[in-house]
Formats: structure tokens, C-alpha cells, sequence
């Protein structure tokens, strides 16, 4: 009985397979390599996040800071809610409001904090951690007639003070004793602060004279329930209670509300970004499956020529291929698993939670799976290829052209794909996002091959130039079996990541940076109380170099109802929640402010005094689905006012003059407790004279500089963008590790022209010449190419998700075809190298 025979079929497979790896894994580190860097790229990326996620669950009550979070602007809750708070448990409260910290001794510099008046009680969980020890009670306490404070560390620095050194917080006076080194309670607040976190005695405030009608402040409560109690039943108790209170209530639930929010889309992007890197290395699984085949060309004819049937080659090679790929994912789960224990203790300080770090198996399972699907995806077609090919071919060693693949090969394949993709999307943190990542993926698999037969046509078309090296070197760009498609979308999609984060990052600073107008306020002046405005004005008129002060009445409200029907029952898009989460600040005017677009409908007359009327941003209320004549209700100092909408105005934020999604009527909002928000223009050298004036003779006055938010803003985006480029360079390393396997899986064809070329004569520099212009006009057309898709991709992140402005960097452009063209030169020339050390009559002996 032949050995091909039907029965013996199903073992000899195993056999030959294991025999052919008994030769090693010389011809598959680069498999291996694409392979275990995605896998282990998404692994860890994976098992971090898990383990944030892990620490947020176990240390929720710390991140809350009790078992229910109430807040309340302006003012405290009534005698009777907070009588029954505190028959529920232990109660703490606290202040959270922005001001200045001017220090006593002379060379001190006056600066922008975030003030935090706390209770002795606080916090109820946790502990705020001071450096060098010892227990912030300890260190607020009274001693010789003075209440202490505890600053973060760049509070010091931007004072220019040390421990020991008095400030002044409004009228009152405290001494440093503390540096704080952890904050449980603090989350993100620190990264949406724009100055540094100062805690004092809560029986301080009251020296500090900041507490004032109108004054922009949240009274803070946190409660630790009796045993037994549940956070939700209590918080649903809280709201059946006191339906008209104007608090905001959170249960364990919302605690690390803002972490968890930031850790979703870090995580989803990250992923997306680690599953790119994971697709460009698949393109290396099927570069290397095919310069393995092709190495095995006359063992696979041999074995036809013998009678082998086609799924006796197909099983073989499948059966190695599967084995090696078991060991790729295996090795690139041990390095995600091990990637948070080696992290852990280099980004600990520069979390808000304590991560848990631990082996977990859903997000290695995950990993493993993406690796073994994308490894069978582009593997499938060289084995399909290899199993089709006539003995005869393989046996003269020709160029083997493309082949159709029949109706079940293209179903076979086409299953593999839709079922990657829909673990994708079906494991994704948002599915919507991930179904556009398939979505982009699959367009680019399509339009780089694209673009390489473009190129490819164009280099046949071009005309015969008259340097022999450049003629020959379009003529490998488009002949038989080149590298052409092969290099580009291997380097492209890499460089696409690249190009697009780096646009959308180099997008987002110009928008903080480079945009704000010449005629920018230089300040910006927050709670100048109504009685203070006019010796605040004069002050500001008094001073040489400043310009005209702008003010505005200021409140702060929550939207309620929308149409009448409340935000609860309302399905509000995500891009909109912001407007409904959180206070937002108001304002009134008889005329139109300065700079205001009414794009529909009108302005009220500037003696109106009837029902209540609203100018609303015309942005939101698209999102919102309102427009003229729908009601907008509003929660201002426990009071509902309801308005109706008279126009919508187009609100330009990047001008920083001071705007407002709702600017209200007179009438009912001017007889309310309020403050001013003021803003000036000055010339560079008046900006010290203003600062100082202003912090000296107005101290409950918070003064933001346009100039340091600017100078904060921008550093912030640059860790993002380091962050983005990071991430990128993920990519383009898979790129990388394909582009050297694209130019291995040509390298015995290279051989075989410069064997003929050296035999016709041609000299080694002739040789390389060619060699060097063919790799130039590839990493050229490479880098057009994904400049181009990288460049859609981030346009329409930057207009449509975004909404901002889109500004073109060329020196992004420049920056990543000089890169490609010297990376693509880099990996070609090494190569060529090679090829030219190669003897002609050891080749030719075997022709």
C-alpha cells in the first residue's frame, strides 16, 4: 500500500512535520518575533488595566472617601438633612474651592491652589500619607495661635517656600508643616486642578473670610454607614427623603468615577493600538510562512512527484505552522503576564489607585486567542499556494504567478476574517469603536496592496531613464514576484499609526497653543465679590499697561429637566454628558456679550423683563435634540428656573473670551447671590504689576494666568503625546520586524540577479546602486502612502470626534519620509550585503 494512500494519510503528517523540525527554528525567528510582540503588547495592556480595575473595586471606599458622597455648591444643606446624616453613620465635610496662597515673608511668590478645609474626622478611610511621617491632624492642628496647613510638594516650589514658612489663605494665616505625599480621596482631581492641592482646618475658613454669597465653593460630605446599612438603599432613601435637595449623591458605585472613565478609553485605545501592532505583525506571520515554503519548494515537489495529494503538503505545513505558533502566542502571554510585574514599581507614584497585580486569565486567554486567529488568517493563503502549485513548477524553480483561489478557499479565508473580527469587536470595551477600528483595518488591508499596483504601473510606465541603475531598479519594482506590495503595506500600516497619532497629538497642541489669539486676555479673575467691583476696577485702570477689564455676573446651576422631561429619563448622547453631570456656570445679560453668534432666532430687547428666556450654545443643543422655543430647566441655589430657548448662538472656546452655554434673561437671575468673573488685556510688562495688585488688595480673588494654564496645558499634552508616540513606535517595531522579513522572503531572488549580473559583469557598486535606488523608490512611495491614510484617519478623528479645528504639520510629513526612505534603505542595504558575498558557482552549480 503507498504510503499517500488513504489510511496512512491521517499519521504521516505528524511524522513529516516532526522531521522537518528537527532542522530548528532558524527560518521562523521573525515569525515568532511578530507574533509573541502583539500577543504580548495586548496581554499586558490587558492584565494592567484588569488590575487597575481590580484596585479600583477593592479600594473604593478610600477613593470615595466614605460609603456615600454628598456635594452641594455654595452653600451647606439644611439643619434637618444634616441632622439626618448624621443619625445614619459617622459623618465628615470638608471645603474644595480654587484660591490664592500668598506667603508672609517678602521674597515669597503668591500662587494659584486648590484649598481643601477638612474636619479633624477626615478622611473616615484611608489615610493621608505626609513625607517624613506623622498624621495630617497633627499637622493642621492649632499651635501658638496659628492653624497649620499640609501643601503638595510644587506648592513649595511655586511659593518659593519651605517648611515652616506662613501663608495667607484669604485673611487667614497658617504655617507649612506638611508635605503631602498621597491624597486617597484625590482621583484625577490633581490632573484637573490648575494648582496645587493646600489643606487647612475647616475652622480656619471662617478666618479666611472666603466663604461669601456667590462664592465658588463645594461643600463636600462623606458618610461611613452604620454596619449593615447598603450605600444604595441609602442613597435612595436620601433622594425619596429630600426630593427638592440640590446635593449630589454617589454611592459606592461612582467611586473612581473619573479613573474608570480615563482607564476605559486608555485601555480601548492602547488595545486598539497593541491589536494594529498585532495585524502588521500577522502580514510578518505570512511574509515568513512564505519564505519558509519557498525554502521548501523541492522537498514539496519531491513529495508530489512521489504521489503526495494536496492535503497531505497542506496538513504537513499546517501542522508545523500550528506548533510554531503554540510557541509564539505562549511566549508573548509569558511577556504580558510578566510586563505589570516588571511596571509596576516604575508608574506605582504615577497612579490614583493601587493596582493589583496578579495573573489574570481572561485577558491572557484574549491575547492568546487574537494571536492564533491572526496567525491561521495569514498563513492560510501561502499554504493554500503551496498545497495548488504543480510539482513541475516547483521543479524548474520558475516564478510562480498569482493564482484565483476557488469559492471555498475564499470562504475558508473569509471565515477566519469575520470571525477575528467579531472577537474584536465582541471583546472590545466599546463595540461602536472597535466595529470602525475592523472597519479601517479592512480598508487599509485593501487600499495598500491598491496602492501598491499603482505604484507598481506607474514604475512600468515611466520610460526607460537613461542611468542603467535606475532602470533597473524600476524594473524590480514591478516585475515578477516583487516586493513591492508586499514592503508597503508591511511598513505602511506601522508608519500610518505613527503618522496619525502624531498628527491628532501635534493637532490637540496647536489648538492649546499656537491658536489662542494675539489679543488673548493676559488673566483671568474668579469670586471678585459684587461690593469689591468697583475698587477692582480702579485698581486695574490704575495700573500702566493694562487694558479694559471685561466682567461678567456669574452663577453656577445644574440642568434638571430638558423639554420639560428630566435629564433621568433622557437618553443623552455620551459626547453630551458633560453638560448634565456637573454644575455648569451661568450667566445674565440685557445684550448680547461680545463676540456672540446668534445663528438662530433672536435677542431678547435689552428692557425685556418678562417670562424667563435663554440664549443656549447651538452645538449642545443639536446634541440635545432642542431648539427655539423648547424649555430648559435649571437647578440655581436649590431653586428650578425654567426658560425658554429665545436663540442659539455658535460659541468659538478657543477665543477665551468669557463664554457660557446659557446666558439668561434679566430678571430673576440678577436678584440671586453672585459673583463676578473679569478678565484684562495687558502688555507683557504690566502682567506682574496686575498679579501682585490684585493678590495683595483682593485676597479671596482667585487669579488665573492665561499664560501658566497655557504653560500647563502644554505639558500635560506633551505626556500625551510622548505617550502617543510610544505607542506608535509599538507599531512601527511590528513594521519593522515585517519589513526585515519582507526583504528575507525576496532575498533569494536578490541573489539570483546579482549572481546573473555579476556573471554579465556588472560590478559590486553597480550592483548595490541598483539595489539602493529600487529600496529608496519603495520606502518613498511607502511613506506617501501612509502619509496619506494616516492623514485621513487623523482629519477625521481631529473634525468629527474631536471637533476641532484641523491644521496640516509638515514637518510630520517630511519627518516620516525621510524616516521610511532610511529605514527602507537600511533594512535593503543589509541585504544587499549579503547578496553580494554570495559566489556565482556555488549558485550556479544548482541551476
Amino acid at each position: 500500500m503507498s504510503p499517500y494512500s488513504e489510511s496512512g494519510v491521517t499519521t504521516l503528517p505528524f511524522r513529516l512535520a516532526r522531521r522537518e523540525m528537527r532542522s530548528g527554528l532558524g527560518g521562523f525567528r521573525l515569525f515568532l518575533a511578530c507574533l509573541a510582540l502583539g500577543v504580548g503588547a495586548i496581554a499586558a495592556i490587558l492584565s494592567f488595566s484588569r488590575a487597575i480595575e481590580e484596585g479600583l473595586r477593592a479600594d473604593a471606599r478610600e477613593l470615595l472617601g466614605g460609603d456615600l458622597a454628598i456635594s452641594q455648591l455654595y452653600r451647606e444643606p439644611s439643619p434637618d438633612q444634616l441632622a439626618f446624616l448624621s443619625q445614619q453613620g459617622t459623618l465628615t465635610r470638608w471645603v474644595d474651592m480654587r484660591s490664592m496662597a500668598r506667603p508672609v515673608k517678602a521674597d515669597g511668590n503668591p500662587a494659584l491652589i486648590q484649598l481643601k478645609a477638612v474636619e479633624p474626622s477626615y478622611p473616615l478611610y484611608g489615610t493621608v500619607e505626609l513625607k517624613g511621617g506623622g498624621s495630617l491632624a497633627d499637622a493642621l492642628a492649632k499651635r501658638d495661635g496659628l492653624w497649620g496647613a499640609a501643601v503638595e510638594e510644587s506648592a513649595l516650589k511655586r511659593m518659593n517656600i519651605a517648611l515652616g514658612d506662613e501663608v495667607k489663605v484669604g485673611e487667614a494665616r497658617l504655617q507649612v508643616r506638611a508635605v503631602i505625599a498621597r491624597e486617597p480621596d484625590s482621583g484625577l482631581s490633581a490632573f484637573a486642578s490648575l494648582g496645587p492641592r493646600l489643606m487647612m482646618p475647616l475652622a480656619a475658613l471662617g478666618d479666611s473670610q472666603l466663604v461669601q454669597p456667590g462664592s465658588l465653593l463645594t461643600w463636600q460630605y462623606r458618610l461611613k454607614l452604620s454596619p449593615g446599612r447598603s450605600d444604595k438603599a441609602m442613597a435612595e432613601t436620601l433622594k425619596e427623603r429630600f426630593p427638592d435637595a440640590s446635593w449630589r449623591i454617589e454611592d459606592l458605585d461612582a467611586a473612581g468615577g473619573g479613573i474608570r472613565f480615563w482607564l476605559e478609553r486608555l485601555t480601548q485605545f492602547i488595545s486598539l493600538i497593541g491589536l494594529s501592532a498585532l495585524l502588521v505583525g500577522g502580514v510578518g506571520v505570512g511574509n515568513a510562512v512564505s519564505s519558509f515554503l519557498a525554502s521548501r519548494l523541492r522537498t514539496i515537489a519531491t513529495l508530489k512527484c512521489l504521489g503526495a495529494p494536496q492535503r497531505l503538503v497542506f496538513a504537513t505545513y499546517f501542522i508545523q505552522l500550528g506548533a510554531l505558533a503554540l510557541l509564539g502566542v505562549a511566549i508573548g502571554v509569558a511577556l504580558g503576564a510578566a510586563l505589570p510585574f516588571l511596571a509596576q514599581s516604575l508608574i506605582a507614584d504615577l497612579l490614583p489607585v493601587k493596582a493589583r497585580i496578579a495573573l489574570y486569565v481572561r485577558p491572557l486567554a484574549i491575547a492568546a486567542v487574537f494571536g492564533l486567529l491572526v496567525s491561521l488568517l495569514f498563513a492560510l493563503l501561502p499554504l493554500i499556494r503551496a498545497r495548488r502549485i504543480p510539482a513541475v513548477t516547483l521543479m524548474r524553480g520558475a516564478v510562480v504567478a498569482a493564482m484565483r483561489l476557488d469559492w471555498r478557499e475564499i470562504a475558508l479565508v473569509a471565515a477566519v476574517a469575520v470571525l477575528l473580527a467579531a472577537f474584536a469587536v465582541q471583546t472590545a470595551g466599546s463595540r461602536r469603536i472597535a466595529a470602525y477600528f475592523v472597519v479601517g483595518a479592512v480598508a487599509a488591508f485593501i487600499a495598500f496592496p491598491l496602492l501598491a499596483r499603482g505604484v507598481m504601473a506607474a514604475a512600468a510606465r515611466i520610460g526607460k531613464p537613461r542611468l542603467a541603475a535606475l532602470r533597473l531598479a524600476l524594473a524590480n519594482l514591478h516585475r515578477p514576484g516583487s516586493p513591492t506590495p508586499i514592503v508597503m503595506l508591511s511598513l505602511g500600516l506601522g508608519l500610518t499609526v505613527l503618522v496619525a497619532t502624531a498628527l491628532i497629538e501635534g493637532n490637540l497642541r496647536e489648538q492649546i497653543t499656537q491658536r489662542i489669539p494675539k489679543d488673548a486676555p493676559a488673566f483671568f479673575f474668579v469670586d471678585i465679590q459684587s461690593t469689591q467691583m468697583p475698587a477692582f476696577e480702579q485698581a486695574i485702570a490704575a495700573i500702566p499697561g493694562a487694558g479694559a477689564l471685561e466682567k461678567v455676573p456669574s452663577l453656577r446651576g445644574r440642568i434638571v429637566k430638558i423639554g420639560g422631561k428630566p435629564v433621568s429619563e433622557l437618553k443623552i448622547p455620551a459626547g453630551a454628558r458633560w453638560a448634565v453631570d456637573s454644575d455648569r456656570g451661568i450667566t445674565y445679560a440685557a445684550t448680547p456679550p461680545d463676540g456672540a453668534h446668534v445663528v438662530e432666532g433672536t435677542w431678547w430687547a435689552a428692557d425685556y423683563r418678562g417670562p424667563q428666556l435663554v440664549s443656549f450654545d447651538e452645538t449642545l443643543a443639536h446634541d440635545f435634540g432642542i431648539g427655539i422655543g423648547d424649555t430648559i430647566t435649571v437647578n440655581v441655589l436649590g431653586r428650578e428656573i425654567e426658560a425658554r430657548i429665545a436663540s442659539l448662538r455658535h460659541i468659538e472656546w478657543q477665543t477665551l473670551a468669557i463664554n457660557f452655554v446659557m446666558v439668561f434673561s434679566p430678571g430673576i437671575l440678577d436678584r440671586a447671590p453672585h459673583t463676578f468673573l473679569a478678565t484684562v488685556k495687558a502688555m507683557p510688562q504690566a502682567e506682574e504689576a496686575i498679579f501682585k495688585t490684585i493678590t495683595d488688595r483682593f485676597p479671596n480673588v482667585t487669579v488665573i494666568s492665561v499664560r501658566d494654564a497655557i504653560q500647563t496645558a502644554s505639558e500635560v499634552l506633551g505626556n500625551i503625546g510622548l505617550a502617543t508616540r510610544l505607542i506608535g513606535l509599538l507599531s512601527i517595531l511590528a513594521g519593522v520586524l515585517v519589513l526585515a522579513g519582507a526583504m528575507l522572503a525576496t532575498q533569494r531572488r536578490r541573489v539570483h540577479e546579482a549572481v546573473v549580473m555579476k556573471v554579465l559583469g556588472a560590478t559590486r557598486l553597480r550592483i548595490a546602486s541598483i539595489f539602493a535606488w529600487e529600496f529608496a523608490a519603495l520606502g518613498l512611495s511607502t511613506a506617501v502612502a501612509a502619509l496619506g491614510v494616516g492623514t485621513a484617519a487623523a482629519f477625521c478623528v481631529v473634525r468629527y470626534l474631536m471637533n476641532l479645528q484641523w491644521t496640516f504639520l509638515p514637518t510630520v510629513a517630511v519627518a516620516v519620509a525621510v524616516g521610511a526612505m532610511l529605514l527602507t534603505l537600511a533594512f535593503g542595504l543589509a541585504g544587499t550585503l549579503a547578496v553580494l558575498r554570495q559566489r556565482p558557482l556555488a549558485l550556479l552549480r544548482n541551476e
